[in-house]
């Protein structure tokens, strides 16, 4: 496996360099450096315990003759003979109100395809990527997105931010454009036939097979970096070769996939852009939500706002700049400022209040499902969770988000203890004990940004 590992490794670094020597060269050939152990390695790398596709068939299933299916796949991949199976639509919850997000579920075979395309296309648009863009790329994650956006909004004591909102981004993204920006790098026909194959599958929900000539599913493989590349084109690259350029102050785009925000120090350039950006994602059949995008001012406050007896703040401060700048949600967190211990302004960040609700709620779910195992199982299961939320959410200054979580995680595990006996009762006496020998992790900041500087 070892040495599979270092096959691909070392044409990905071959593609890289290729690339990067010529910024603009498109590539005719890519299909031949996918063989029977560049589809091992991304079989490697796909879930095994994600969910079936239309086919039903599992990994165990797939690995009774995993060699034969392989060299089958890649027979039929660079023939042209491989026809995409349609995915199986699932909706998961959004987080706020009721409202649901449609998901595609690709079989497993396709998925295995999807990926060793996937890793073919990844050096090739890695090096055109600009650093605005931190959403599923290899060495990039969300908390780097959410640093630097601290850091930016923290530059020059604020300014003025522009929330954005693509609606039903995943579902509208046009065809022919995204085959257009992808042949501005990509000439290989095994490659763009699969892509196109992958595009027009269908999805099928309900016993009902359709089609749709725009849209890719949330769930495929390959849908990220394809979302990356059409937003790349359109907002990316305009964003810094046009826009930024005719600003008369600095700027700044944060975007992970299709959520984005973008930060200006002058309210006249942020207005400009907000007015233009509609337009200019028109051109690509793109819509921006209207009421959740939005233009708010973040300075840091003024002395006048702290003073005893000032009302509360405001989400929308007068321009005067008397009163407490708004707050904005940003990948899972709300951004405002408050103070240090020291006592000076600083952007801080805590869990935002839709995130909490489907936290509780899915622990509350859980809670329900588990209700008659044994509790040290119970208490066991609740920490790993607590620690996979710390894992996100743990970051400097959100202490008392997490500290909040568990208040109330330890009340709606006792509600659900209590429904263990007839008298549907469980005294916070009792509970207090069992908490003492079964207790939950504390709170941890896990993303310091004191560690972080440090190191």
């Amino acid at each position: 496996m070892a040495s599979n590992m270092s096959t691909v490794s070392t044409k990905q670094q071959r593609i890289a360099e290729l690339a990067k020597q010529s910024p603009q060269m498109a590539f005719t050939t890519l299909a031949h450096y996918m063989d029977v152990e560049w589809l091992r390695e991304a079989y490697d790398r796909t879930r095994k315990d994600a969910a079936a596709g239309v086919d039903g068939q599992t990994a165990a299933d797939y690995e009774r003759d995993l060699e034969g299916n392989l060299q089958r796949l890649l027979e039929q991949a660079q023939s042209g003979r491989y026809r995409a199976p349609p995915v199986r639509r699932v909706y998961i919850p959004k987080g706020t109100g009721g409202e649901t997000r449609p998901l595609g579920i690709p079989t497993l075979e396709d998925k295995v395809l999807q990926r060793a395309v996937v890793m073919l296309l990844e050096p090739i648009f890695e090096h055109d990527f600009l650093p605005c863009s931190y959403g599923f790329r290899p060495g990039r994650s969300a908390h780097q997105a959410l640093e630097a956006l601290w850091q930016g909004c923290s530059a020059g004591q604020g300014g003025w931010i522009l929330e954005v909102d693509i609606r039903k981004f995943f579902d509208t993204l046009e065809h022919g454009h995204l085959r257009a920006f992808l042949q501005r790098r990509i000439r290989d026909g095994v490659i763009l036939r699969l892509i196109g194959k992958w595009l027009n599958a269908g999805v099928l929900e309900a016993g009902e097979l359709t089609y749709s000539e725009t849209g890719t599913p949330q769930g495929g493989v390959i849908s990220p970096l394809l979302a990356n590349v059409f937003l790349h084109y359109v907002l990316d690259v305009w964003f810094v070769e046009e826009v930024q350029p005719r600003l008369h102050g600095r700027a700044f785009l944060i975007r992970y996939a299709d959520d984005l925000v973008m930060g200006f120090a002058c309210e006249q350039d942020a207005q400009r852009v907000g007015k233009v950006l509609p337009e200019r994602f028109g051109k690509f059949g793109l819509t921006v939500h209207p009421d959740k995008t939005r233009l708010l001012p973040f300075q840091r406050p003024t002395p006048r706002a702290t003073r005893k007896g000032q009302p509360p703040p405001s989400e929308s401060p007068p321009r005067n700049g008397g009163g407490r700048p708004g707050s904005f949600d940003f990948l899972g967190f709300t951004h405002y400022w408050g103070r240090s211990r020291r006592g000076a302004w600083i952007v801080q960040r805590k869990t935002a209040a839709s995130r909490m609700r489907r936290v509780l709620g899915a622990f509350s779910t859980w809670c329900r499902a588990h209700l008659h195992d044994p509790i040290p199982q119970q208490a066991l299961l609740l920490n790993q969770k607590l620690r996979g939320h710390d894992a996100y959410y743990g970051v400097t200054g959100n202490s008392r988000s997490l500290t909040s979580l568990r208040h109330w995680l330890q009340r709606l595990w006792r509600s659900w203890l209590a429904r263990r006996n007839r008298e549907r009762r469980l005294p916070w006496p009792a509970f207090c004990r069992l908490l003492r020998r079964y207790p939950l992790v504390p709170a941890r900041v896990v993303h310091s940004i004191y560690r972080d500087r440090r190191t």
